[in-house]
């Protein structure tokens, strides 16, 4: 039995002091609905939220979400895997749906994380870390992620310029975005002139935290087309983790969860990197995508740096990627991200993504990474 997405909807992401949290996920939630032929609230059974609660003033916020967006008395539950938690909610969904036990679910990514300063979400997000040999010692996702950046440079020649070359290529397309928090173009001397955040990574080179919300409605292949045209079915869905510290990494130079979750879609599906038309992946920090390329196997390791340099990740490149801006342009939203991907694909196989279109486009990846890849899910969707 197939499991397939028949409604779509996706909020502003950006600073949304014009919206609590539960107004955020209303907002997608009833886009969604609306996306549909024939579907109601009352037809839904049951509500997935994605989210990390630690960002929030209100707690247990699936509870005041349901009821928010008139879900009551149908079954609600938070998933949580860090940055990849979106991603982690719709897996549940499509267990849940696959199982017989639910026929229709809605997946709720949102976080508001403006709420708190970046002093407080630079200190939460650095406990993802081991607390007992990492954050300890004042470990953040920058430092983390710089070590990376490093350590790939020195083995692989990568250069700045080619890793910046991402930001030039993700706020391109996010100026393209109306859904995106930064929808203006910057150059590469914009990028590389700006502020040291850890080196070598600058200001340009690091994704922001935002506030914002994105919702899927999922259901079987026997309900799907009672209320879409253009179901889009999930064909392949991948997870792995990695250890807990990245002492304990076999290298990095890449993600190994990212490798393992993308060999299993892979696999279930049948297809090749290559047969990829157009992917989103989890660019929180510029080298995140450069690596992502080689993990996903769109280019062979180490050469990442060149086939951003060649715009092979453009569209009418080899293997377009976040053509949306990416969480670059687009704000990552921790808990919204995965689901923010999933609807970029849903648009992009439907033939709906406007002057983002991939044209042709039949089979689309999601690559959605929680924290500093302890958890990674990779989805493959088909039209």
């Amino acid at each position: 039995m197939k499991i397939g997405i028949v409604g779509i909807g996706h909020g502003k992401f950006g600073n949304r002091s014009d919206a609590t949290v539960q107004e955020l996920a209303f907002e997608p939630f009833k886009q969604a609905i609306e996306d549909t032929e024939n579907l109601r609230r009352k037809d839904i059974n049951a509500l997935i939220v994605g989210s990390v609660p630690e960002y929030h003033m209100q707690r247990s916020l699936p509870g005041v979400v349901a009821e928010y967006v008139g879900m009551n008395p149908k079954s609600t539950w938070l998933t949580e895997a860090a940055c990849a938690s979106g991603s982690a909610a719709i897996r549940t969904a499509y267990m849940a749906i696959k199982s017989g036990m639910h026929d229709i679910v809605a997946v709720i990514g949102v976080q508001k994380m403006r709420e708190l300063s970046t002093q407080e979400i630079l200190a939460l997000m650095g406990r993802v870390g081991d607390v007992q040999w990492e954050s300890i010692f004042g470990t953040t996702f920058p430092g983390y992620y710089a070590l990376y950046a490093n350590r790939h440079m020195y083995q692989f020649g990568t250069t700045k310029e080619q890793i910046a070359q991402v930001a030039v290529k993700n706020h391109y397309y996010g100026s393209l975005n109306p859904n995106a928090y930064f929808q203006k173009e910057v150059t590469m001397e914009k990028i590389l002139g700006s502020d040291d955040v850890a080196y070598p990574l600058k200001v340009f080179d690091c994704c922001a935290n935002a506030d914002g919300a994105a919702c899927i409605l999922m259901t079987n292949e026997k309900l799907a087309k009672k209320f879409t045209d253009t179901p889009i079915w999930f064909e392949g869905l991948g997870s792995a983790s990695a250890q807990m510290s990245v002492l304990r990494r076999p290298n990095l130079v890449e993600i190994p969860s990212a490798v393992e979750a993308a060999k299993q879609a892979y696999a279930q599906v049948g297809v090749k990197p290559s047969d990829i038309q157009v992917a989103e992946v989890h660019d929180c920090f510029t080298i995140a995508e450069i690596m992502a390329y080689e993990d996903l196997g769109f280019c062979s390791k180490g050469k990442g740096g060149k086939f951003i340099e060649e715009k092979q990740s453009y569209i009418g490149g080899k293997s377009p990627v976040n053509v949306d801006g990416g969480l670059k342009a687009k704000g990552h939203p921790v808990g919204a991200t995965g689901v923010s991907m999933t609807i970029e694909i849903v648009k992009q196989l439907r033939g709906d993504a406007g002057k983002r279109q991939v044209t042709g486009a039949e089979i689309g990846l999601t690559h959605n990474v929680g924290g500093i890849g302890q958890y990674t899910f990779v989805h493959i969707l088909r039209r």
